[in-house]
């Protein structure tokens, strides 16, 4: 069994999974009620809570699958993207657990890890098809061609999605994390109540922050009775034109590389619009969705370990372009 654990954001999260790809056990402790009195994550109490939760979590993951250490044959993390005080936890934990028990470690990008969510039982995804990672950090368009990685075709320009989601809710007073409160805000307003702007870049790159700019100014316009009357139809509006510019860059790129299929992971895949939006679509399970670790031990079973132990010196990064 492949041991994964993901420190990248504000999850604290491991699981094991075996070589067939079948999740064993997954567990994931949020911060999210801790960092919701701020509107957002905070690096530095992120990091600190992952200090105090990574061993807790990772016997959690044990218990849960009835195993202990011994089981284990080689030890998967997030090395990147994220925030690299969290990935730091995450990963020197990983060091420290393979180190002991002589097993080789996986270095994984957490991206990778996203896409590899599709190739875990019981409803594995084969490549190659075309993958919209739409999460709080990321907006990309991805052209799978095997397990083991991927070609970036489009990417955002400013914002992700999901961080569009938390700044447009944090706009409305709405609570943390932005992208479910929006969502099940709008179910109750008219998504035709506003026309707010979809953003056209060349190529197949996307913009939200014109988006932002265009919530802000509706929400000034209007006196707060109205604004209170009316937050449900901007939160439809508002997340009508994210799953619009998704939805219409995704068949654009489908339609350039000649793509049969279309998968969608990240925490933006959560989303009920754009779920609904991409019939036939593979759509990553609901738990699977969020940053997790089954799906960092997912893609761990498809790259080579480093052996003991030359992975000490191995740092973390905490951007694409590192």
């Amino acid at each position: 069994m492949i041991l994964g654990l993901e420190t990248s954001c504000d999850e604290t999260a491991a699981a094991l999974v075996t070589d067939d790809a079948r999740i064993v056990s997954n567990v994931v402790s949020s911060q999210a009620e801790l960092h919701a009195r701020y509107g957002g994550v905070v690096p530095e109490i992120a990091s600190r809570r992952h200090l105090e939760l990574v061993v807790p979590v990772v016997r959690e993951a044990l218990t849960e699958a009835d195993a202990s250490l011994d089981d284990v044959t080689r030890v998967a993390v997030t090395r990147g993207p994220g925030l690299i005080g969290a990935l730091l936890v995450g990963l020197s934990a990983a060091k420290a657990i393979a180190w002991a028990r002589r097993l080789p470690l996986i270095a994984v990008d957490h991206l990778h890890g996203h896409v590899a969510s599709l190739f875990l039982e019981p409803d594995a995804a084969e490549p190659p098809f075309l993958c919209l990672l739409a999460s709080g950090g990321h907006t990309l368009l991805l052209d799978v061609r095997d397990h083991s990685g991927f070609r970036v075709l489009g990417t955002t320009l400013d914002d992700a999605a999901g961080e569009a989601f938390d700044k447009g809710a944090r706009l409305l007073g709405l609570g943390y994390p932005g992208g479910a409160e929006i969502d099940r805000l709008a179910r109750e307003g008219d998504a035709e109540a506003y026309d707010f702007p979809v953003a056209r870049v060349p190529g197949l790159d996307f913009s939200f922050s014109g988006l932002k700019t265009a919530l802000l100014y509706k929400v000034r316009e209007l006196p707060p009775e109205e604004l209170a009357t009316r937050r449900a139809d901007l939160a439809a509006s508002y997340q009508r034109a994210i799953v619009t510019a998704l939805l219409g860059r995704t068949s654009e790129a489908a339609k350039q590389i000649g793509a049969e299929r279309i998968a969608v992971v990240g925490g933006v895949a959560a989303n009920s619009e754009l779920r609904v939006g991409l019939p036939g679509a593979f759509l990553a399970p609901l738990p699977l969705c969020t940053d997790n670790a089954a799906m960092i031990a997912s893609a761990g079973r498809f790259l080579e370990g480093i052996p003991y132990p030359r992975y000490l010196a191995l740092d973390a990064y905490a951007s694409l372009a590192a």
